[in-house]
């Protein structure tokens, strides 16, 4: 009692205390090694309209680094010995955890995509079935070429007038109409205009994505969505766009179902007409109906430019994990219970380590042995499409979809940026689209 109550003695005491605890923090740090610090989550915040650059530039500077937050370490790894660990080896410690369900859970709800543990084991086996079925495979091919065959006429139109388009905004239009008619059997038809709602969707949509990855820097996200203020109030609003537009496309698909039970590139180009017999063709529709299952398969080189763009133009240009419990990383640094594990697909793509010095040049040539086959690289090192237990189901799906949409597009129009020195910037959301969307040119190809 006459220590506490003389000060002396008892600073004294506390400054030996304290001495004593640096000490064992310090034996405990040298036995686990962390990544280096390469900065904090309010220089993400300072750069987010730029930020897959930014995570680009760090990555370059180190292949494993940490980001400092008020809440939880953040650690980035672009290493596929890394990548392969946390997705595939030891991927019952690394999961979407409440803290990634709770960020994406408005947006995405319950689904695949935001959750763990048995309600993904139960989406992952439906889906699995559902992606392995040669039915959904004959019916998706069929509804993507009757798609590519109306987008290539709305093209030719524009062609005709010599007028500009927004290719992007088309393309996304054709792959959504595409696919709730696969996934409901009901046609949006948003191609031709005749959608409002679908519009309205779609921009909901890509506003929705880009408020959710926001909320990774924004610390108050949670404070500003129970006060209903700033971005979380217009989130509100966009995710009832969105949850109006998708119930009631089930309701219309299920009373279709009820209503019917009684009725129980050059290259490219070169290549295209070689295995479709383009020349013999006289039409979109008749074209896209060559463009069998087997045609496909025979384009090569398509396959390979496809594969390089989305090396380069990951369409999930980041992705996350939570640490569930203490564990080292196969490169020797330590990741504690709790820390925000990402890989990065998009900064990957762009690494010379990885692809050589010509990391960020377009190269289709570099997926094709010498006789010109494709030749898959390692999934922990190409990304795109994860790896792993969560390796993307609709892999193939995606594939078959872009080959048929290419094949009819590229093997009757050229485009040209309808101004070649606008440069593209990406918009900072989930996935990635070109920001403002892209103007293009069509022109007719010469087909003799």
């Amino acid at each position: 009692m006459d220590i506490l109550s003389n000060p002396v003695l008892f600073l004294a005491l506390a400054l030996v205390l304290t001495l004593f605890t640096i000490q064992i923090l310090r034996k405990n740090q040298a036995k686990k090694k962390y990544p280096p610090v390469a900065g904090t989550i309010f220089n993400q915040l300072l750069n987010f309209k730029r930020l897959h650059h930014y995570m680009t530039d760090l990555a370059a500077k180190y292949t494993t680094y940490r980001l400092l937050s008020p809440f939880r370490h953040e650690i980035y790894t672009s290493d596929p010995v890394n990548v392969e660990y946390i997705l595939k080896t030891n991927f019952e410690n690394y999961g979407k955890g409440s803290y990634n369900y709770n960020i994406l859970k408005d947006l995405l709800g319950d689904g695949i995509f935001a959750v763990d543990g048995e309600k993904w084991r139960q989406q992952r086996k439906i889906s699995s079935y559902e992606f392995s079925t040669k039915v959904l495979r004959d019916f998706s091919s069929l509804i993507f070429g009757k798609n590519a065959a109306k987008l290539a006429k709305i093209l030719s139109e524009v062609a005709a007038t010599n007028q500009t388009i927004d290719i992007q905004d088309m393309s996304m239009k054709a792959i959504l109409d595409s696919m709730f008619q696969v996934a409901f059997g009901v046609e949006l038809d948003s191609m031709c205009g005749s959608s409002e709602e679908g519009k309205k969707f779609s921009i909901a949509f890509d506003d929705a994505s880009a408020m959710t990855l926001f909320r990774y820097v924004d610390i108050f996200w949670k404070i500003k969505k129970i006060l209903n203020i700033g971005a979380e109030a217009s989130m509100k609003k966009k995710i009832k766009i969105i949850n109006d537009f998708v119930f009631k496309i089930i309701r219309k698909k299920i009373e279709l179902m009820e209503s019917s039970k009684d009725k129980s590139l050059e290259k490219v180009v070169i290549e295209l007409r070689e295995v479709t017999k383009a020349k013999e063709v006289t039409n979109f529709v008749e074209f896209a109906e060559t463009l069998s299952e087997e045609v496909v398969e025979k384009m090569q080189y398509l396959h390979a430019a496809i594969t390089e763009t989305l090396r380069i133009y990951p369409a999930v240009p980041v992705d996350g994990k939570i640490c569930l419990s203490d564990d080292k990383l196969p490169d020797g640094y330590s990741v504690r219970k709790g820390d925000l594990v990402v890989y990065q697909p998009y900064a990957m793509g762009r690494m010379k380590c990885l692809w050589g010095d010509d990391a960020e040049q377009f190269r289709p040539e570099r997926w094709l042995n010498e006789k010109g086959v494709f030749q898959p690289q390692s999934p922990f090192k190409f990304t795109a499409f994860q790896a792993g237990p969560r390796i993307c189901l609709g892999k193939e799906f995606a594939y078959r979809q872009l080959k048929i949409f290419a094949a009819v597009l590229l093997s009757y129009f050229e485009f040209k940026l309808s101004d070649e020195k606008k440069i593209a910037h990406y918009r900072t959301m989930i996935n990635l689209h070109i920001d403002g969307g892209l103007q293009v040119c069509v022109l007719h190809r010469n087909r003799t």
